[in-house]
């Protein structure tokens, strides 16, 4: 099979015709998203360049530590792109964000890399940057919708939350539902996902391959093992964060927090 064809920077200015169109959308329809769609494609340019000289170096190095400093950034970027999406400020859930995400990334890419895949070693940056990233941003998404969902309920039903702390019901027993709710609704674009891959859509991955020239049996292997390791990690991210940050959403004396 041919290499991929390269796209120049005049294929890449065609292309925001596609924003513009948007662009002209939210003009006709008053939305007001015409800002967004402007830093949205800047930071779009900005972020993916610079990512592509950063990889450049690092696959160079071909280091442990670079790879693993990359690795950390994102989850870094993530977990504050988390705390700007998320809009309760009365509890401070950034932390307890950072270091689930880190701690279950970081189980979840290691097993992929150097277990499943079996690159050696495990952080090769050619197989461990690219996985970490999928997993670092389909999680983002999960875990935004979890948070947001868990705060909204907590508001929505403090008087119910209330009775039954005051019936004496342990704030976990009271906000179990609430809980069980905020993680469900952060896996379901996981799960979707699941039940229209290869037939509404064909992901970015196996997409990126076959353009490359990769067979497509191989691609779809590796696509498999991919959603079903976003499944996991969507899944560990939302309830290790959904956990911690509902302990700091009541207080020592069992109050709720959130108003």
């Amino acid at each position: 099979m041919n290499g991929v064809m390269d796209i120049g920077p005049l294929q890449l200015a065609l292309c925001l015709g596609f924003v513009l169109v948007a662009g002209g959308a939210s003009l006709a329809h008053n939305l007001g998203l015409g800002r967004d769609l402007a830093v949205g494609t800047a930071r779009t340019f900005a972020q993916l360049f610079l990512m592509g000289y950063v990889l450049k170096f690092v696959f160079r190095l071909d280091m442990a530590a670079p790879v693993l400093g990359v690795f950390l950034l994102m989850v870094g970027a993530a977990a504050h792109i988390i705390r700007g999406r998320v809009r309760e400020r009365s509890v401070p859930f950034l932390l307890p964000t950072f270091l689930s995400m880190l701690l279950s990334y970081s189980v979840v890419s290691l097993l992929v890399t150097g277990v499943i895949v079996g690159a050696k070693p495990w952080w090769t940056p050619q197989y461990f940057i690219p996985l970490a990233g999928m997993i670092v941003g389909n999680s983002m998404t999960a875990i935004s919708v979890s948070l947001e969902r868990l705060f909204s309920e907590l508001k929505a039903k403090r008087a119910e939350v209330e009775m039954r702390l005051a019936l004496g019901a342990t704030p976990e027993e009271a906000s179990r539902g609430i809980v069980a709710d905020a993680v469900r609704a952060g896996m379901i674009p996981s799960i979707n996902s699941l039940m229209g891959v290869g037939i509404v859509f064909l992901p970015g991955m196996m997409t990126g391959q076959i353009l490359a020239g990769a067979d497509p049996l191989v691609s779809i292997r590796y696509q498999i093992m991919v959603m079903l390791m976003l499944v996991a990690s969507t899944a560990i991210g939302s309830v290790l964060v959904v956990g911690l940050v509902r302990k700091r959403c009541f207080g020592g004396a069992q109050q709720a927090l959130v108003r």
